[in-house]
């Protein structure tokens, strides 16, 4: 019989596109608005650099938010994410057909959000995930939950379990240690 860690991990390690929620995943789900009208919010940079490390390892990153944001495009586009798609109501339709179009399944699949809106996608892929501050409803189909909060580490947490799943933690690590690949 097999322990549970395990069996997250076997999960883990079968992902090939994970999505991401924008408000209460990326960010902590505050909304700033300014008086002239302006919109800001804040990224960690630890979860920009786990996008980039999914990114590197080959994994598919996938960002769907039923919000649309000019703050968002421009991190995850300076972030080089290549399917981010915002402004969107029905997720998981859109989320679906990105799979499919990637030769992908729901098997292959892992999503990471936290409120009412992501529930869809949450209940049909392989590997659900979420925050600590997530709709309880959310937390109750949720297979893993990230220690470090919404918007302060948690996307990063997900990448890196995913990364060590798949045995490419390590590969990916080595430039930062001076040494090659």
């Amino acid at each position: 019989m097999s322990t549970p860690e395990a069996q997250l991990a076997k999960r883990a390690s079968a992902i090939r596109i994970v999505g991401f929620d924008v408000d209460g995943v990326l960010t902590d789900g505050r909304l700033l608005y300014g008086n002239d009208g302006s919109e800001a919010k804040a990224f960690h940079v630890h979860d920009g650099l786990g996008l980039k490390l999914l990114q590197q390892a080959g994994i598919i990153t996938v960002v769907i938010s039923a919000r649309a944001s000019a703050a968002t495009e421009r991190r995850l586009g300076e972030l080089g994410v290549a399917h981010v798609h915002l402004g969107v109501r029905d997720k998981m339709p859109l989320f679906e057909q990105i799979a499919r179009d990637q030769g992908l399944s729901w098997n292959d699949a892992a999503y990471m959000g936290d409120d009412l809106p992501d529930l869809g996608i949450l209940s049909r892929v392989h590997l659900p995930a979420t925050v600590a501050e997530a709709a309880p409803e959310v937390l109750d189909r949720a297979l893993w939950v990230a220690c470090k909060p919404a918007g302060g580490g948690a996307v990063r947490e997900f990448a890196e379990l995913l990364l060590r799943s798949q045995g490419k933690f390590e590969a990916l690590l080595a430039p930062y240690l001076g040494a090659a690949p």
